[in-house]
């Protein structure tokens, strides 16, 4: 799979996603044990997770896949449709909710990485949330480590300037705490969260 064509990209809303969902789960996991979320996962969560996107009729995932495996993903949702958890952080700062898209992840295997697939991801999303036609903004939130974090790869960079370059700014007004256990823990432990916006 050296490029992405039309029939490579699976597009679901609500719950046409069921057929993907544990192939979507493992992907969860598979990536998100990388830094920075260092996530160590279980299917039975992620299902339950996933049952958010299901149960929501104007949800989106964009799937990628190759030979009927799912080798990439990106969802997204009206923020609205999402948990309390979520959606707290803008009810305290005085947000209207119903007027703002979210995402969720964007998720590849490592050999799909660097082909544009992150900019098919991006677009899809936004130009869903356009097309619903009651969202004046979309956003995502992304986790906040320690710049010297012991287990952060040499290599390592952050996405702080892609997502700029998407035109998302940080909302420093708006975080976080959630809670899970990293690869190296033996019990959950919380996490900052920061979300990023943009206008629609």
């Amino acid at each position: 799979m050296d490029t992405i064509s039309q029939s490579d990209i699976v597009i679901c809303h609500g719950n046409e996603l069921e057929p993907y969902i544990h192939q979507l789960g493992a992907l969860r996991i598979e990536v998100f044990r990388e830094f920075p979320y260092l996530y160590d996962g279980n299917i039975e969560y992620e299902e339950n997770y996933l049952s958010t996107y299901l149960n929501s009729e104007e949800s989106i995932t964009v799937l990628i896949l190759n030979n009927g495996e799912v080798i990439g993903a990106s969802t997204g949702l009206p923020l609205s449709d999402e948990t309390e958890e979520f959606k707290n952080p803008f009810h305290e700062k005085g947000f209207d909710t119903d007027t703002i898209f979210y995402c969720g992840e964007s998720i590849l295997k490592k050999p799909y990485r660097g082909r544009g697939i992150y900019s098919v991801f991006m677009k899809e999303r936004e130009d869903y949330a356009r097309k619903l036609g009651r969202f004046n903004s979309i956003c995502f939130c992304a986790v906040k480590r320690p710049v010297n974090h012991h287990l952060k790869p040499k290599n390592y960079y952050p996405l702080d300037e892609v997502w700029k370059n998407y035109g998302y700014q940080k909302k420093p007004e708006l975080r976080t705490t959630y809670f899970w256990k990293d690869i190296n823990e033996k019990e959950e432990s919380a996490k900052m969260m920061e979300y990023w916006m943009k206008p629609l």
